[in-house]
């Protein structure tokens, strides 16, 4: 089934526009964002290091890669990509191990949006989505009217997800309403003319941003502009996804769900290799979001290479030995 997000019920959307004045200028947003309480850094990464120590087994574990597996955002952004190795990828995603047909297709292809067309056609019904980044990715160095035409590019192509990474410069400097406005024209320029939109997902590039209330900040930031998802990272840098900042963005949105009813999903990128990385992050969402969260819809990795890893833990469950990483495909 093609993964959707609900449009905000009434209620929610009330909520929300009962938070405007927060938005109505750059005095009360600066009021606002500094307003949130500060991070107890110590607390957080305690936390985050307990939630690690959970251990699942046998049938738990077996539904946990199932699930993992489902959540990927299997991805090519290299200056080198093909028609050829994005059809491959597609392929890999739609049957990642093409021994057993019970495996769990991935969540979406990522590319860039010249390629949109190619995953498009090369996925056909599949159901799987096909998400482009966009913004100039992953620098994010260019004019307004630039990111817009990257972002309505893609749509065009058949984006069903744009992965927008913010002006951290911008923010940095204080200025969030530059900010704010730009993720607002980003969400714009997602609409179709038939009046649906593609999702849209705001990369923060955590490893950049000095500081956990940073995190905090731009996390409260991109949601009250509209984003459908917050991602950590582009997976370009040398600190991507953490499970402290992860844990600290998983508080963000039940923070904001709390406050204003609508749903936002969470997007970890870069650095989850393992099949015990990702086991990690499910038990994060779950003690942190509950089970509304544990979908495809409402959480993602963005960790091509993690694949191959829960590939080979799935057979070994199933076989009782690893098959080693020549059994699965290399991206």
């Amino acid at each position: 089934m093609p993964i959707t997000v609900p449009a905000y019920g009434k209620e929610a959307a009330g909520r929300l526009a009962s938070m405007a004045d927060v938005t109505a200028d750059d005095g009360a947003l600066r009021r606002f964002l500094h307003g949130l309480p500060g991070v107890d850094a110590v607390g957080l990464e305690a936390r985050a290091a307990t939630l690690g120590t959970r251990s699942i087994k046998t049938t738990a574990k077996a539904y946990a890669i199932d699930l993992a597996l489902s959540m990927i955002d299997l991805t090519t952004l290299e200056g080198a990509d093909t028609p050829g190795k994005v059809r491959a990828l597609c392929a890999k995603g739609v049957h990642p191990d093409p021994t057993d047909r019970s495996c769990p297709k991935v969540a979406a292809i990522c590319v860039y949006p010249d390629m949109v067309a190619t995953a498009k056609e090369a996925l056909g019904g599949s159901g799987i989505h096909v998400a482009s980044v966009a913004t100039a990715f992953p620098a994010g160095r260019a004019a307004l009217p630039v990111k817009l035409a990257d972002t309505r590019d893609a749509v065009a192509a058949g984006a069903d997800e744009i992965d927008m990474v913010i002006d951290r410069g911008a923010f940095l400097s204080g200025r969030y309403m530059d900010v704010f406005e730009e993720i607002k024209a980003v969400k714009e320029a997602c609409a179709r003319p038939d009046g649906s939109a593609a999702h849209l997902k705001v990369i923060f590039e955590t490893g950049e941003l000095q500081t956990y209330d940073n995190v905090r900040r731009v996390s409260w930031l991109a949601m009250l502009a509209g984003a459908d998802f917050i991602k950590t990272s582009t997976g370009k840098v040398a600190v991507n996804a953490t499970p402290p900042v992860t844990l600290l963005m998983l508080e963000a949105v039940r923070d904001f769900h709390a406050a204003t009813g609508v749903q936002v999903g969470v997007k970890p990128a870069g650095g989850i290799r393992t099949t015990k990385d990702a086991i990690k992050y499910l038990v994060m969402v779950n003690e942190t979001l509950g089970e509304p969260w544990l979908t495809a819809d409402w959480f993602r990795f963005g960790a091509s290479s993690l694949l191959n890893d829960l590939l080979m833990q799935r057979q070994k469950l199933s076989t009782g030995r690893y098959s080693g990483p020549d059994y699965v495909t290399v991206d």
